[in-house]
Protein backbone atom coordinates (compact mmCIF):
# COMPACT_ATOMS: atom_id res chain seq x y z
CA UNK A 1 0.00 0.00 0.00
CA UNK A 2 1.52 3.26 -1.11
CA UNK A 3 0.91 6.58 0.59
CA UNK A 4 2.53 9.86 -0.49
CA UNK A 5 2.92 10.85 3.15
CA UNK A 6 4.87 7.72 4.12
CA UNK A 7 8.68 8.01 4.03
CA UNK A 8 10.92 5.66 2.12
CA UNK A 9 12.91 3.15 4.15
CA UNK A 10 15.83 0.85 3.51
CA UNK A 11 15.11 -2.84 3.15
CA UNK A 12 18.76 -3.59 3.82
CA UNK A 13 19.35 -5.38 0.51
CA UNK A 14 19.48 -2.34 -1.73
CA UNK A 15 15.75 -2.27 -2.35
CA UNK A 16 13.37 0.24 -0.84
CA UNK A 17 9.98 -0.06 0.77
CA UNK A 18 7.42 2.29 2.23
CA UNK A 19 6.48 1.88 5.88
CA UNK A 20 4.29 3.73 8.29
CA UNK A 21 6.06 6.59 10.02
CA UNK A 22 5.34 5.34 13.52
CA UNK A 23 6.48 7.19 16.60
CA UNK A 24 8.04 3.95 17.91
CA UNK A 25 9.95 3.35 14.69
CA UNK A 26 13.68 2.86 15.31
CA UNK A 27 14.50 4.29 11.89
CA UNK A 28 15.76 7.84 11.49
CA UNK A 29 13.09 10.32 10.46
CA UNK A 30 13.42 13.98 9.42
CA UNK A 31 11.86 15.09 12.70
CA UNK A 32 14.77 13.59 14.63
CA UNK A 33 17.41 15.77 12.97
CA UNK A 34 17.33 18.81 15.25
CA UNK A 35 16.69 16.79 18.40
CA UNK A 36 19.52 14.31 17.84
CA UNK A 37 22.00 17.04 16.94
CA UNK A 38 21.16 18.82 20.20
CA UNK A 39 20.91 15.81 22.49
CA UNK A 40 23.97 13.85 21.35
CA UNK A 41 26.75 13.70 23.94
CA UNK A 42 30.11 15.12 22.86
CA UNK A 43 32.42 13.15 25.17
CA UNK A 44 32.78 9.50 26.09
CA UNK A 45 32.04 10.14 29.77
CA UNK A 46 28.69 11.70 28.83
CA UNK A 47 27.66 8.68 26.76
CA UNK A 48 25.17 6.58 28.74
CA UNK A 49 24.99 2.80 28.34
CA UNK A 50 27.07 0.38 26.23
CA UNK A 51 29.51 0.12 29.15
CA UNK A 52 31.73 -2.61 27.67
CA UNK A 53 32.03 -0.75 24.39
CA UNK A 54 32.88 2.47 26.21
CA UNK A 55 35.54 0.87 28.41
CA UNK A 56 37.35 -0.82 25.54
CA UNK A 57 37.00 2.16 23.22
CA UNK A 58 38.54 4.43 25.85
CA UNK A 59 41.61 2.17 26.00
CA UNK A 60 41.99 2.05 22.22
CA UNK A 61 41.69 5.84 21.90
CA UNK A 62 44.20 6.52 24.67
CA UNK A 63 46.67 4.03 23.18
CA UNK A 64 46.37 5.60 19.72
CA UNK A 65 46.96 9.07 21.18
CA UNK A 66 50.03 7.89 23.11
CA UNK A 67 51.52 6.40 19.94
CA UNK A 68 50.52 9.45 17.88
CA UNK A 69 48.83 7.11 15.42
CA UNK A 70 45.33 7.04 13.97
CA UNK A 71 42.85 4.74 15.67
CA UNK A 72 42.41 1.38 13.96
CA UNK A 73 39.36 1.07 11.69
CA UNK A 74 36.15 0.58 13.69
CA UNK A 75 32.99 -1.33 12.77
CA UNK A 76 29.80 -0.59 14.74
CA UNK A 77 26.77 -2.81 14.20
CA UNK A 78 23.42 -3.32 15.84
CA UNK A 79 19.77 -2.25 15.54
CA UNK A 80 19.03 1.32 14.42
CA UNK A 81 18.75 4.12 16.96
CA UNK A 82 21.31 2.82 19.48
CA UNK A 83 23.98 5.50 19.00
CA UNK A 84 26.34 4.42 16.20
CA UNK A 85 26.50 7.91 14.69
CA UNK A 86 26.85 9.43 18.15
CA UNK A 87 29.81 7.17 18.93
CA UNK A 88 31.53 8.17 15.68
CA UNK A 89 31.21 11.85 16.64
CA UNK A 90 32.61 11.07 20.09
CA UNK A 91 35.58 9.15 18.66
CA UNK A 92 36.51 12.06 16.41
CA UNK A 93 36.13 14.53 19.30
CA UNK A 94 38.23 12.40 21.66
CA UNK A 95 40.96 12.08 19.03
CA UNK A 96 40.79 15.81 18.30
CA UNK A 97 40.39 15.34 14.54
CA UNK A 98 37.86 16.18 11.84
CA UNK A 99 34.91 13.92 11.03
CA UNK A 100 33.69 13.36 7.47
CA UNK A 101 30.26 11.75 7.21
CA UNK A 102 28.74 9.85 4.29
CA UNK A 103 26.67 6.71 3.66
CA UNK A 104 27.00 3.60 1.56
CA UNK A 105 24.14 4.36 -0.87
CA UNK A 106 25.50 7.88 -1.45
CA UNK A 107 28.81 6.58 -2.87
CA UNK A 108 27.77 5.41 -6.33
CA UNK A 109 31.09 5.52 -8.22
CA UNK A 110 34.74 4.91 -7.46
CA UNK A 111 35.41 8.57 -8.10
CA UNK A 112 33.05 9.57 -5.29
CA UNK A 113 35.05 7.57 -2.75
CA UNK A 114 38.37 8.71 -4.21
CA UNK A 115 37.32 12.34 -3.76
CA UNK A 116 36.43 11.71 -0.11
CA UNK A 117 39.67 9.91 0.66
CA UNK A 118 42.01 12.38 -1.05
CA UNK A 119 40.44 15.30 0.83
CA UNK A 120 41.12 13.78 4.26
CA UNK A 121 43.79 15.21 6.53
CA UNK A 122 46.22 13.19 8.61
CA UNK A 123 44.36 11.29 11.35
CA UNK A 124 40.85 12.28 10.20
CA UNK A 125 37.84 10.03 10.75
CA UNK A 126 35.69 8.95 7.80
CA UNK A 127 32.26 7.69 8.88
CA UNK A 128 30.30 5.55 6.41
CA UNK A 129 26.77 4.75 7.55
CA UNK A 130 25.02 1.63 6.17
CA UNK A 131 28.40 0.46 4.89
CA UNK A 132 26.92 -2.88 3.81
CA UNK A 133 25.24 -1.05 0.92
CA UNK A 134 28.50 0.07 -0.70
CA UNK A 135 28.60 -0.93 -4.40
CA UNK A 136 31.00 -3.81 -4.98
CA UNK A 137 33.27 -1.85 -7.36
CA UNK A 138 33.57 0.95 -4.80
CA UNK A 139 34.23 -1.51 -1.99
CA UNK A 140 37.19 -3.06 -3.83
CA UNK A 141 39.14 0.21 -4.02
CA UNK A 142 38.50 0.66 -0.31
CA UNK A 143 40.61 -2.40 0.51
CA UNK A 144 44.06 -0.89 -0.26
CA UNK A 145 42.94 2.40 1.26
CA UNK A 146 42.22 0.66 4.58
CA UNK A 147 45.30 -1.57 4.60
CA UNK A 148 48.04 0.46 2.89
CA UNK A 149 46.56 3.98 2.93
CA UNK A 150 46.86 4.06 -0.82
CA UNK A 151 44.46 4.46 -3.70
CA UNK A 152 44.85 2.45 -6.92
CA UNK A 153 43.23 4.17 -9.89
CA UNK A 154 43.03 2.88 -13.46
CA UNK A 155 43.48 5.58 -16.09
CA UNK A 156 42.53 4.99 -19.71
CA UNK A 157 40.97 1.98 -21.39
CA UNK A 158 42.16 -1.01 -23.36
CA UNK A 159 45.89 -1.43 -24.11
CA UNK A 160 46.58 2.16 -23.04
CA UNK A 161 45.17 1.63 -19.55
CA UNK A 162 47.60 2.06 -16.68
CA UNK A 163 47.40 1.96 -12.90
CA UNK A 164 48.36 4.88 -10.69
CA UNK A 165 48.85 4.59 -6.94
CA UNK A 166 48.07 7.67 -4.86
CA UNK A 167 49.29 7.78 -1.27
CA UNK A 168 46.64 8.77 1.25
CA UNK A 169 47.01 10.35 4.69
CA UNK A 170 46.59 7.88 7.53
CA UNK A 171 42.95 7.96 8.58
CA UNK A 172 40.39 6.02 10.62
CA UNK A 173 37.39 4.49 8.89
CA UNK A 174 34.29 3.98 11.03
CA UNK A 175 31.68 1.78 9.38
CA UNK A 176 28.16 1.46 10.78
CA UNK A 177 25.60 -1.08 9.74
CA UNK A 178 22.36 -2.60 10.93
CA UNK A 179 23.14 -5.77 8.93
CA UNK A 180 26.66 -6.99 9.58
CA UNK A 181 25.80 -10.33 7.99
CA UNK A 182 25.34 -8.65 4.61
CA UNK A 183 28.89 -7.26 4.60
CA UNK A 184 31.42 -9.13 2.50
CA UNK A 185 34.06 -11.07 4.43
CA UNK A 186 37.05 -9.17 2.92
CA UNK A 187 35.60 -5.84 4.05
CA UNK A 188 34.59 -7.04 7.51
CA UNK A 189 38.03 -8.58 8.15
CA UNK A 190 39.79 -5.27 7.50
CA UNK A 191 38.27 -3.69 10.59
CA UNK A 192 40.55 -4.00 13.61
CA UNK A 193 37.91 -2.96 16.17
CA UNK A 194 34.41 -4.43 15.99
CA UNK A 195 31.65 -3.51 18.44
CA UNK A 196 28.07 -4.73 18.68
CA UNK A 197 25.67 -2.27 20.30
CA UNK A 198 23.01 -3.83 22.50
CA UNK A 199 19.52 -2.64 23.42
CA UNK A 200 19.38 -0.43 26.50
CA UNK A 201 17.79 -1.33 29.83
CA UNK A 202 14.92 0.84 31.15
CA UNK A 203 17.24 2.12 33.89
CA UNK A 204 19.81 3.30 31.33
CA UNK A 205 17.11 4.85 29.16
CA UNK A 206 15.71 6.68 32.20
CA UNK A 207 19.12 8.34 32.67
CA UNK A 208 19.10 9.33 28.99
CA UNK A 209 15.59 10.75 29.32
CA UNK A 210 16.62 12.78 32.37
CA UNK A 211 19.68 14.13 30.54
CA UNK A 212 17.65 14.99 27.42
CA UNK A 213 14.97 16.65 29.53
CA UNK A 214 17.59 18.87 31.13
CA UNK A 215 18.92 19.94 27.73
CA UNK A 216 15.42 20.62 26.40
CA UNK A 217 14.44 22.52 29.55
CA UNK A 218 11.81 19.98 30.64
CA UNK A 219 11.18 19.29 34.31
CA UNK A 220 10.60 15.55 34.72
CA UNK A 221 10.46 13.36 37.81
CA UNK A 222 12.36 10.10 38.19
CA UNK A 223 9.21 8.01 37.87
CA UNK A 224 8.12 10.06 34.86
CA UNK A 225 11.46 9.42 33.16
CA UNK A 226 11.20 5.71 33.91
CA UNK A 227 7.66 5.60 32.49
CA UNK A 228 8.92 7.03 29.19
CA UNK A 229 11.98 4.77 29.23
CA UNK A 230 10.03 1.56 29.85
CA UNK A 231 7.95 2.15 26.71
CA UNK A 232 10.88 3.03 24.42
CA UNK A 233 11.77 -0.45 23.11
CA UNK A 234 15.29 -0.22 24.53
CA UNK A 235 16.20 2.50 22.00
CA UNK A 236 17.43 6.03 22.87
CA UNK A 237 16.07 7.48 19.62
CA UNK A 238 12.56 6.38 20.52
CA UNK A 239 12.99 7.59 24.12
CA UNK A 240 13.92 11.11 22.98
CA UNK A 241 11.04 11.14 20.50
CA UNK A 242 8.51 10.07 23.13
CA UNK A 243 9.91 12.63 25.59
CA UNK A 244 9.08 15.45 23.18
CA UNK A 245 5.52 14.21 22.70
CA UNK A 246 5.00 13.76 26.45
CA UNK A 247 6.22 17.33 26.92
CA UNK A 248 3.56 18.54 24.45
CA UNK A 249 0.75 16.93 26.44
CA UNK A 250 2.12 18.21 29.76
CA UNK A 251 2.40 21.78 28.50
CA UNK A 252 -1.13 21.82 27.09
CA UNK A 253 -2.42 20.48 30.41
CA UNK A 254 -0.58 23.26 32.23
CA UNK A 255 1.72 20.95 34.19
CA UNK A 256 5.08 22.33 35.28
CA UNK A 257 6.62 18.87 35.72
CA UNK A 258 6.21 15.59 33.85
CA UNK A 259 5.41 12.88 36.38
CA UNK A 260 4.48 9.23 35.93
CA UNK A 261 0.76 9.99 35.68
CA UNK A 262 1.11 12.64 32.99
CA UNK A 263 3.63 10.54 31.05
CA UNK A 264 1.34 7.52 31.22
CA UNK A 265 -1.62 9.61 30.07
CA UNK A 266 0.29 10.98 27.07
CA UNK A 267 1.64 7.59 26.03
CA UNK A 268 -1.80 6.00 26.37
CA UNK A 269 -3.15 8.71 24.08
CA UNK A 270 -0.44 7.75 21.62
CA UNK A 271 -1.62 4.10 21.95
CA UNK A 272 1.75 2.93 23.21
CA UNK A 273 1.39 0.31 25.91
CA UNK A 274 3.67 -0.56 28.81
CA UNK A 275 5.94 -2.71 26.61
CA UNK A 276 6.26 -0.12 23.87
CA UNK A 277 3.85 -1.83 21.46
CA UNK A 278 1.72 0.47 19.35
CA UNK A 279 -1.59 -0.12 17.60
CA UNK A 280 0.06 -1.65 14.52
CA UNK A 281 1.89 -4.28 16.60
CA UNK A 282 -1.29 -5.26 18.41
CA UNK A 283 -3.34 -5.28 15.19
CA UNK A 284 -0.88 -7.70 13.62
CA UNK A 285 -1.00 -10.14 16.53
CA UNK A 286 -4.79 -9.87 16.77
CA UNK A 287 -5.10 -10.65 13.05
CA UNK A 288 -3.10 -13.86 13.47
CA UNK A 289 -5.28 -14.85 16.44
CA UNK A 290 -8.64 -13.85 14.98
CA UNK A 291 -8.31 -15.04 11.42
CA UNK A 292 -5.77 -17.86 11.69
CA UNK A 293 -6.30 -19.27 15.19
CA UNK A 294 -2.89 -18.10 16.32
CA UNK A 295 -1.03 -19.41 13.28
CA UNK A 296 0.89 -20.59 11.49
CA UNK A 297 0.19 -18.13 8.69
CA UNK A 298 2.38 -17.28 5.72
CA UNK A 299 4.10 -13.91 5.53
CA UNK A 300 2.42 -12.86 2.28
CA UNK A 301 -1.00 -13.87 3.60
CA UNK A 302 -0.47 -11.92 6.81
CA UNK A 303 0.70 -8.89 4.84
CA UNK A 304 -2.46 -8.95 2.73
CA UNK A 305 -4.61 -9.34 5.82
CA UNK A 306 -3.32 -6.24 7.64
CA UNK A 307 -2.63 -4.21 4.49
CA UNK A 308 1.16 -3.95 4.80
CA UNK A 309 4.09 -4.98 2.62
CA UNK A 310 5.65 -8.33 3.49
CA UNK A 311 9.15 -6.82 3.73
CA UNK A 312 7.80 -4.14 6.10
CA UNK A 313 6.43 -6.79 8.45
CA UNK A 314 9.66 -8.77 8.31
CA UNK A 315 12.06 -5.88 8.87
CA UNK A 316 10.06 -3.32 10.86
CA UNK A 317 7.36 -5.01 12.93
CA UNK A 318 8.55 -8.57 13.60
CA UNK A 319 12.00 -8.08 15.19
CA UNK A 320 10.76 -6.43 18.40
CA UNK A 321 7.80 -8.80 18.73
CA UNK A 322 10.18 -11.74 18.40
CA UNK A 323 12.51 -10.24 21.02
CA UNK A 324 9.58 -10.13 23.42
CA UNK A 325 8.69 -13.73 22.58
CA UNK A 326 5.27 -12.82 21.18
CA UNK A 327 5.79 -14.20 17.67
CA UNK A 328 7.66 -17.22 16.34
CA UNK A 329 8.88 -17.84 12.81
CA UNK A 330 8.35 -21.43 11.76
CA UNK A 331 8.81 -23.23 8.42
CA UNK A 332 5.00 -23.17 8.02
CA UNK A 333 4.59 -19.47 8.85
CA UNK A 334 4.20 -17.02 11.74
CA UNK A 335 2.72 -18.16 15.05
CA UNK A 336 1.56 -16.16 18.08
CA UNK A 337 2.84 -17.43 21.43
CA UNK A 338 0.89 -17.75 24.70
CA UNK A 339 2.74 -14.64 25.95
CA UNK A 340 1.03 -12.60 23.23
CA UNK A 341 -2.39 -13.93 24.25
CA UNK A 342 -1.66 -12.96 27.83
CA UNK A 343 -0.50 -9.46 26.85
CA UNK A 344 -3.62 -8.88 24.76
CA UNK A 345 -5.86 -10.16 27.56
CA UNK A 346 -7.04 -13.14 25.51
CA UNK A 347 -7.37 -16.79 26.43
CA UNK A 348 -4.76 -19.00 24.75
CA UNK A 349 -6.02 -22.04 22.81
CA UNK A 350 -6.09 -25.42 24.48
CA UNK A 351 -3.18 -27.73 23.62
CA UNK A 352 -3.87 -30.28 20.90
CA UNK A 353 -3.76 -33.94 22.02
CA UNK A 354 -1.32 -36.32 20.36
CA UNK A 355 -4.06 -38.25 18.50
CA UNK A 356 -5.61 -35.06 17.14
CA UNK A 357 -2.18 -33.79 16.10
CA UNK A 358 -1.53 -37.02 14.23
CA UNK A 359 -4.81 -36.65 12.32
CA UNK A 360 -3.92 -33.06 11.45
CA UNK A 361 -0.50 -34.12 10.17
CA UNK A 362 -2.07 -36.83 8.00
CA UNK A 363 -4.49 -34.26 6.56
CA UNK A 364 -1.65 -31.82 5.93
CA UNK A 365 0.32 -34.53 4.09
CA UNK A 366 -2.68 -35.35 1.90
CA UNK A 367 -3.14 -31.69 1.01
CA UNK A 368 0.57 -31.30 0.24
CA UNK A 369 0.54 -34.31 -2.12
CA UNK A 370 -2.55 -33.08 -3.99
CA UNK A 371 -1.48 -32.07 -7.48
CA UNK A 372 -4.72 -30.16 -8.14
CA UNK A 373 -4.05 -27.75 -5.25
CA UNK A 374 -7.69 -27.70 -4.17
CA UNK A 375 -7.10 -29.53 -0.88
CA UNK A 376 -8.75 -32.81 -1.93
CA UNK A 377 -7.46 -35.89 -3.71
CA UNK A 378 -9.39 -37.31 -6.62
CA UNK A 379 -10.62 -40.85 -6.37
Amino acid sequence: MSDPHIPVGDAGDGSEFDFENRIVSTSYTPGDEDAEATLRPRRLEDYIGQDKVKENLKVYIEAAKLRHEPLDHVLLYGPPGLGKTTLSNIIAAELGVNLRVTSGPAIEKQGDLAALLTNLNEGDVLYIDEIHRLPRMVEEILYPAMEDFALDIIIGKGPAARSIRIDLPKFTLIGATTRAGQMTTPLRDRFGVIFKLELYTPEQLALIVKRSAGILGISISDDGAFEVASRSRGTPRIANRLLKRVRDFAQVQGKTQVDAASASYALDRLEIDELGLDNTDRRMMEAIIKFYAGGPVGLDTLAATIGEEAVTIEDVYEPYLMQLGFINRTPRGRCVTPLAYEHLGLRPPQPVHAAEQMQMNIFDDSVTSDSNGDGFNEE
